[in-house]
């Protein structure tokens, strides 16, 4: 009995390491991409369409290298990113959060040159009459930050991503050198991994889709507020939507099976040792 209570505790330990190894990869792999696809974006020039990657640190552009011609080849991806945000911007979408992928610009706020993250919205402030409030500092109309709230909170969430995979990582280490049944919460926490992935990417798609006052409304009349699609096949507008879990799902998925089963050798260790 306490030869098979020590196989099982070693081997809730090892499965302890792993989930650590994985997490650790999976924090640098694409998780889902998704791709808009139109007779507009020849296949000879983007190959998957205007393609974007998601990581649980950010979204990346996942266009490939230009094919259409013998003198414009080249190895480097178009910026699909680019292409996709002003597709995006044309039927009054807010730009996409890139999270640790995101540049920055200056921009002249109040009198000072400030540095802003490219996913931020401005607007021109209107005085009492509703014309637009001169900046003195350019001449030009004074703008004012109206980037909605979630926004900076997605934002936020994919910036400290690392910091949240460490506090994941020090729970899986608690689990694996206490020998209690109810630090057995400290690795089902991480275990969710794959699912806080999902939850975040269908409630951003749902909240993007469900925004489209960037600039008063869509340029597309007949753009309603809609769901994208997040998984398979769909339309909109005359564009082909194509989403699919990336092999870093997977990877994320291989987590949640290695800590259940460490949870699960763990129980049965402690059960042998009574």
């Amino acid at each position: 009995m306490e030869n098979q209570s020590n196989k099982f505790g070693l081997l809730y330990k090892v499965f302890g390491v792993l989930a650590i190894v994985l997490i650790i990869v999976v924090y640098f792999i694409p998780i889902w991409w998704v791709a808009l696809q139109s007779h507009q974006y020849p296949k000879s020039m983007y190959p998957k369409g205007i393609r974007i990657e998601f990581k649980y640190n950010g979204v990346y552009n996942g266009c490939e290298g230009v094919q259409e011609r013998a003198e414009i080849t080249t190895n480097e991806g178009a910026e699909c990113l680019v292409e996709m945000n002003a597709i995006n911007h044309y039927i009054g979408m807010f730009p996409i959060v890139q999270g640790l992928n995101s540049r920055v610009y200056n921009k002249h706020i109040d009198g000072e040159r400030t540095v802003v993250p490219e996913y931020w919205v401005f607007d021109t402030a209107k005085d009492g009459s509703g014309e637009d409030v001169i900046d003195p500092a350019t001449g030009a109309a004074k703008e004012i930050n109206v980037t909605p709230t979630y926004l900076n909170i997605l934002n936020g969430i994919l910036v400290n991503s690392k910091y949240i995979f460490g506090v994941l990582i020090v729970m899986i280490i608690i689990f694996i050198v206490t020998p209690k049944k109810k630090t057995t919460l400290f690795a089902f926490l991480p275990a969710l991994l794959p699912f806080y992935f999902l939850f975040l990417y269908m409630y951003s798609m749902y909240w993007y889709g469900h925004h489209l006052d960037l600039h008063g409304g869509g340029a597309f009349a007949g753009i309603k507020p809609f769901m994208p699609t997040i998984f398979g096949h769909g339309k909109v507008a005359q564009f082909e939507t194509v989403a699919y879990p990336y092999y870093g799902f997977g990877v994320a998925f291989l987590v949640f099976v290695v800590l259940i089963f460490a949870i699960l050798f763990k129980r049965k260790s402690i059960a042998l040792k009574k």
